[in-house]
């Protein structure tokens, strides 16, 4: 069945291939741009499809060539020769097999992240604002655009919540798995005694919507306008630039005080409304994913979380797919794809096996 699939993507990617050589299609950029994406996400599939299917002849032809020769010396290089093309095309099926994984349809999109401090006062709030310093840093390692919505910040640099976005192609692949508590274990500036504290901060992660995905009707908000507080200097003092949005039907409240601009204010608020919109839609449509997203960000509770940070040990434990690093500094200037890259890897695995036994 994997190999009929195969066959008729690759016959697929030889049509597209043919469209974008014909002139005529660039008539229509818009239909242009839709086959060269569509060919650029089939690519890494039919490449790995052809290294499949020559490793899978080099084997036939060397074991035809082991069977009718003569020279024992000549035979045995053909069987090495068999077994490792044998090999190669072993590696390779396991390649398209995570390949033909149904894909996220929001993987490529930029995000909305949101962070809430949780137990622990001012540690914890201070926790949140090295989580924002990390993912900052995350971002711009991979050449991401990370932009501030809203902030409530404390006296002493940290933040009871925050949101911001982070704008790049597949943002959302690489921080999705980011959703739920996590929890610091360290010595806070203000303790006198040297004790070790536990705190926790919530990130959710949301993927950013496009404009028509979600129709909202303007009857159906409420629109508030007041002074921005926190950082900002004397402007943000003097306008009622920040925004407030409330959707009446779900309840849903969107803050935005980034900007001077009233008017842009707004537009990014609208923005986040229709992404958590979609993301209540999706919700709805599949509880698995609700109930899975609820168990992920959870209450701030010190008991629920999906990863620790220990300082006194230099360590950070991801409890998901029981993995510690002992890289904590370098975790938290950003150093974060080992980390993702092994849940990303988890996560098919899982995806692998429940397709295997959905087959079965």
């Amino acid at each position: 069945m994997m190999l009929e699939k195969l066959n008729e993507i690759e016959q697929h990617f030889r049509e597209l291939g043919e469209k974008l050589a014909s002139p005529d299609v660039y008539q229509d950029p818009e239909a242009a741009a839709r086959l060269f994406k569509e060919q650029k996400e089939l690519t890494p599939i039919v490449e790995c499809y052809r290294r499949y299917t020559a490793a899978a002849h080099e084997e036939e032809e060397n074991r035809a060539l082991a069977q009718s020769e003569d020279d024992p010396e000549l035979r045995e290089l053909a069987e090495e020769e068999a077994r490792e093309a044998h090999a190669r095309m072993e590696k390779a099926e396991d390649e398209l097999r995570v390949l033909l994984l149904p894909r996220d349809p929001n993987d490529e999109r930029s995000v909305i992240m949101e962070i809430r401090a949780g137990v622990g006062g001012e540690e914890a709030a201070l926790f949140a604002a090295d989580l924002f310093r990390m993912y900052s840093m995350y971002a711009a390692r991979r050449g991401w655009k990370i932009e501030p919505v809203y902030a409530n910040e404390t006296g002493i640099g940290g933040y009871k919540e925050l949101s911001f976005t982070i704008e790049g192609a597949g943002a959302y692949s690489r921080l999705k798995f980011e959703s739920g508590v996590h929890r610091v274990q360290r010595v806070p500036e203000t303790e006198s005694s040297g004790r070790i504290q536990t705190s926790a901060a919530s990130v959710a992660v949301l993927p950013e919507a496009d404009e028509v995905t979600v129709e909202i009707d303007p009857k159906e908000l409420q629109i508030d306008t007041y002074r921005s507080s926190g950082a900002g200097g004397q402007h943000v003092n003097k306008t009622e630039s920040a925004i407030r949005i409330t959707h009446l039907p779900t309840g849903i409240v969107v803050e935005c005080q980034d900007e001077r601009s009233q008017y842009k204010n707004r537009d990014r608020a609208m923005k986040i409304l229709a992404s958590k919109l979609l993301e209540k839609k999706r919700e709805e449509q599949d509880s698995r994913i609700a109930a899975e997203r609820r168990s992920q960000v959870g209450s701030g509770d010190r008991s629920e979380r999906i990863r620790t940070y220990n300082f006194p040990q230099g360590r950070v434990s991801d409890h998901r797919i029981n993995l510690t690093l002992h890289k904590l500094e370098q975790i938290l200037a950003g150093d974060l794809d080992e980390l993702i890259d092994a849940l990303v890897t988890a996560d098919q695995a899982e995806r692998l096996r429940a397709q295997t036994e959905s087959l079965a």
